[in-house]
């Protein structure tokens, strides 16, 4: 499994926005400068989150976009899933066209990959990654 730049950038906006928004809107220029992303990636990402509801946005001056839900209840599988879709290491093929090999393969490797990336992923929600950066840097 490869994050594709969408949800990389993506997650880092939204991480961004969970700091920067304080309740108020954010612009996705803002973001795009402080964490140097495109803003065409951006404005791909959070149309894709705004349509999923993790994101309320406001257009003219003072505009942009704030969590539409606390960022606690929000968690980095919520939003790789919008943006990437199944994160599964490899593609499933049907049990009934599995050869012995691939389905211990399955079994032994590709099942017990693809349950420890969306645990770690599950448990940590936009709030924990806003933290822990203001302790990192000492904001």
């Amino acid at each position: 499994m490869k994050i594709s730049t969408k949800g990389r950038y993506g997650l880092r906006a939204m991480i961004d926005l969970a700091i920067h928004s304080n309740g108020e809107f954010v612009s996705l220029g803002s973001i795009a400068r402080r964490q140097n992303i495109s803003l065409n990636y951006l404005e791909h990402a959070f149309s894709a989150l705004k349509k999923a509801g993790f994101v309320t946005g406001m257009s003219g001056s003072g505009g942009g976009y704030m969590l539409a839900e606390d960022p606690a209840s929000i968690t980095v599988q919520m939003i790789l899933y919008v943006l990437e879709g199944d994160l599964s290491v490899v593609d499933r093929i049907p049990l009934k066209a599995e050869t012995p090999l691939q389905a211990l393969l399955r079994q032994q490797l590709w099942e017990p990959i693809n349950a420890n990336v969306k645990e770690v992923i599950a448990m940590t929600t936009l709030k924990d990654m806003a933290e822990e950066y203001k302790k990192m840097n000492k904001l």
